[in-house]
């Protein structure tokens, strides 16, 4: 029998009766992240990195019982040794390394194996069976360095905020909203976050991770700060009377679905920056390499298309459904990116 099993409830590991990144309520479970495609609610008991333990009790309440350990922390369940590594997806990420009778499993849950300067950097993990996303899994999503990026966000803020208008950029809450406020220069203006984002914000600090100053956008806020200000949200906000408010502006959005030309045609925004938290092409492939698995299971993304050029290489490889999501579409945007 594997030592893990897909279900109608998510990912599960009989020999220890304990489940990763469940979709339906458990008992136990081990939580890679804490994006709600992957911790949801209804759990008995949550097991996870201990940076997402004030991120979980933030999107699903202060009561619910969760325990925490570092990475490279190990803790055994009825004979099965599961440990926590650095996935390097957003803060608190973790792939799981399940150990048991010599068989070694890894859940991938999401990663990128680009450093980022803020979260703990992708760790590989030898196995022998590697449970992996494959969100951007064709040859066509490839990033560009990260500098790069940022210096085109810094370009088009310092811009906006020459000519007094507001510079908005639609980002994921937990993840990318702080990845931005990490690697943009400060010095062009302040930082102003939508209340989703300052609620995670909040959650890390908690944790006592450093975040740049940010500063809570209200109906208090001053507007002569505003026209300067790099202000976060999600993509959700954008196009409503909260964003409204803020005109004039330029708004943006960040996602690795930019890469492709149809979507940033689509999406509504002035400009459009291929960044993901997700792993390219070229790294899902180094990944897969560096474990030095003998199989693959793709779980959500490209997968069959990721799979048979898995099995065209030697790799063993073949898909599994989860209810993941990956890197949603941007908001405003057409399904299909050739549209």
């Amino acid at each position: 029998m594997p030592l893990i099993t897909f279900t109608d409830k998510g990912m599960y590991c009989a020999a220890a009766d304990v489940y990763i990144d469940p979709w339906r309520p458990v008992e136990r479970c081990i939580i890679t992240h804490a994006h709600s495609d992957h911790a949801r609610t209804g759990m008995g008991h949550y097991l996870c990195h201990e940076h997402s333990i004030e991120l979980l009790r933030h999107r699903l309440g202060v009561h619910i019982s969760v325990e925490g350990i570092p990475y490279g922390g190990s803790k055994q369940i009825n004979g099965v040794q599961f440990s926590l590594h650095p996935a390097g997806h957003v803060i608190g990420s973790a792939q799981v390394r399940v150990e048991h009778k010599g068989e070694v499993w890894c859940v991938s849950g999401d990663y990128k194996t680009e450093y980022d300067g803020f979260t703990p950097a992708f760790e590989v993990v030898r196995c022998n069976t590697f449970i992996t996303e494959c969100t951007f899994g064709l040859p066509v999503y490839t990033w560009e360095p990260q500098r790069s990026i940022f210096n085109a966000i810094d370009a088009w803020w310092r811009t906006n905020a020459a000519e007094g208008v507001a510079t908005v950029i639609s980002a994921y809450s937990l993840g990318k909203a702080q990845r931005i406020m990490a690697n943009v220069d400060t010095s062009i203006g302040p930082i102003l976050t939508h209340g989703a984002v300052e609620g995670c914000n909040n959650a890390i600090r908690a944790a006592g991770i450093r975040l740049p100053e940010t500063i809570q956008l209200t109906q208090a806020t001053d507007p002569a700060l505003i026209r300067t200000a790099l202000v976060i949200a999600p993509g959700s906000a954008v196009d409503t009377p909260w964003a409204n408010k803020l005109r004039p502006y330029s708004s943006g959005i960040a996602s690795g679905w930019m890469r492709v030309r149809g979507w940033r045609r689509r999406s509504a925004v002035d400009r459009g920056f291929a960044l993901s938290d997700h792993a390219d092409w070229p790294a899902l492939n180094a990944a897969v390499k560096a474990t030095g698995a003998e199989r693959v299971i793709t779980t959500h993304g490209y997968t069959d298309q990721f799979s048979r050029w898995l099995n065209e290489q030697g790799i063993e490889s073949h898909t599994e459904k989860t209810a993941f999501k990956g890197e949603e579409v941007p908001s405003n945007s057409s399904e299909d990116p050739s549209a």
